[in-house]
């Protein structure tokens, strides 16, 4: 049975998982021998609402004798009827969390309450991550759900698989831990769809026989309406990180992305520090060329993401560290020879120390190259929202480097037709995002800006791209 790779995860909000898809023939068959061998212990979770409590507690009850654990997660209290069975109540999410803390098997089955696998299935499902080969598997069959539903949660997920709503997931329970869970009830399968997906995790599936399970109307529209919520409302991180929306909306602009890809690959050496490489949109269009590219971030949430989208490269090294906190002698020995940072710098507010610690980890002649935003005059409230300390002009950020162990060797405008839409969005309607149908105009202009930028050297521009060379010390 082929088991296709399952890291990929292009530019989109949820990215798009390949996956490796089992199926399952007769009593397991042939096809799944050797997951009904697999001798990993599970841990059970059953998030239910106040409709299912009963149905839960039945589904609780008949596998606690086969499996490790069952933890049944919901806002009231159900009878177990004396089977060894863990139950947390709690409302708004917080029973949720209190059921992830008590896991204690590697492996995780998060089942809606109306599932029924068997003990062999279960096992089966779990086989593709005991060999490595998924982080997430999806068990159920074409009536999981409804194809237009299974459709809609394709599009807000952005993965490629063919029942993103089945009813049986298992998970690797860290990965179940570390994600920021806070629905109950069938609103638990669409979430952890939508940020398993965001996450860049890979994705498996494995076909079940026999059931045909079907969610309630209450259930139906609760599904619904939660894949809407993250579709329309809410980022895959609850609107908690403000600057993502901006991180992801610029994702999605892969005509610019690719150009100003090919702008700073042009001055990039062989082993390259990225500073603050986000969500990987940069990181993905300069991997391509250098023996080696450490992505240095700072923020937990896109770090993990960065090492499941690289996870297998060659080439890119995720480092999880500020730059204030980074161990910049053992980075010395990496034999760096360029320090990258694109629209980084001015989120950075010691950018004096932060340049001098640059300096520090390539030898004489390596080079700093750094995009940033431009012009001071256009600081808003995008720039308040994403973190921005300052935009930078041409005197301020040739002080900034120069000061700092380089010589500066050029200095370039960009995106010169950027700053009407960035004055008018920042400056007079106050708002906190650029808004993404703009970035996907912009977009589409990009080739076109491109071919025109490179013809005609700007007399201003909304970035500046700097490159400088460290100087003797």
């Amino acid at each position: 049975m082929d088991h296709p790779s399952a890291t990929e995860c292009p530019a989109s909000p949820g990215g798009s998982i390949g996956r490796a898809y089992h199926r399952c023939e007769g009593a397991l068959g042939r096809g799944c021998g050797r997951a009904s061998r697999v001798a990993e212990s599970i841990s059970v979770l059953i998030p239910f609402d106040s409709s299912r409590g009963v149905v839960a507690a039945e589904t609780g009850r008949r596998l606690a004798s086969s499996v490790a654990q069952v933890v049944l997660v919901g806002p009231d209290p159900v009878d177990v009827d004396g089977a060894s069975v863990e139950l947390v109540v709690g409302t708004n999410g917080s029973g949720l969390r209190s059921g992830l803390d008590r896991l204690r098997e590697p492996i995780t089955v998060v089942l809606e309450p109306y599932a029924q696998p068997t003990i062999p299935e279960l096992r089966a499902i779990c086989q593709p991550i005991v060999a490595d080969e998924a982080d997430v598997v999806l068990g159920g069959t074409v009536h999981s759900a409804g194809a237009a539903l299974n459709a809609l949660a394709r599009t807000v997920a952005g993965v490629r698989v063919r029942s993103p709503l089945a009813p049986v997931r298992a998970v690797r329970t860290e990965v179940l831990r570390s994600l920021n869970l806070v629905s109950q009830g069938s609103a638990v399968t669409a979430e952890l769809l939508v940020k398993l997906a965001a996450q860049c995790f890979r994705f498996g599936e494995v076909g079940l026989q026999g059931h045909s399970p079907s969610r309630s109307p209450r259930a139906l529209w609760t599904v619904t309406s939660t894949l809407l919520r993250y579709g329309l409302f809410h980022n895959d991180a609850d609107n908690t990180h403000e600057g993502y929306n901006t991180l992801l909306q610029m994702d999605q602009a892969p005509r610019y992305n690719a150009w100003l890809g090919r702008k700073l690959r042009h001055h990039l050496g062989k082993r390259v520090l990225e500073i603050g490489a986000g969500i990987g949109t940069i990181t993905r269009e300069i991997a391509e060329g250098p023996e080696l590219v450490i992505a240095l971030e700072a923020d937990a949430f896109y770090a993990q993401r960065l090492r499941n989208l690289f996870r297998g490269s060659s080439v890119v090294r995720v480092l999880h560290a500020a730059v204030e906190a980074t161990d910049w002698k053992g980075l010395a020995g990496e034999r760096l020879d360029t320090v990258m940072l694109s629209n980084v710098l001015e989120h950075i507010k010691d950018d004096h120390a932060a340049i001098r610690n640059f300096r520090s980890v390539i030898p004489e002649g390596g080079a700093l190259v750094a995009l940033v935003p431009a012009l001071q005059g256009l600081y808003g409230s995008i720039d308040e929202a994403i973190g921005h300390f300052r935009r930078y002009d041409p005197s301020t950020l040739r002080n900034v480097i120069e000061s700092n162990g380089f010589e500066l060797q050029s200095l370039e405008w960009l995106n010169l037709l950027g700053i009407p839409g960035w004055y008018v969005n920042s400056r007079l309607l106050k708002r906190r995002a650029v808004p993404g149908l703009q970035i996907k105009l912009y977009d589409r202009l990009a080739p076109f800006l491109a071919r025109a930028e490179s013809a005609f050297r700007l007399p201003v521009g909304m970035s500046l791209l700097a490159v400088a060379r460290a100087a003797p010390t």
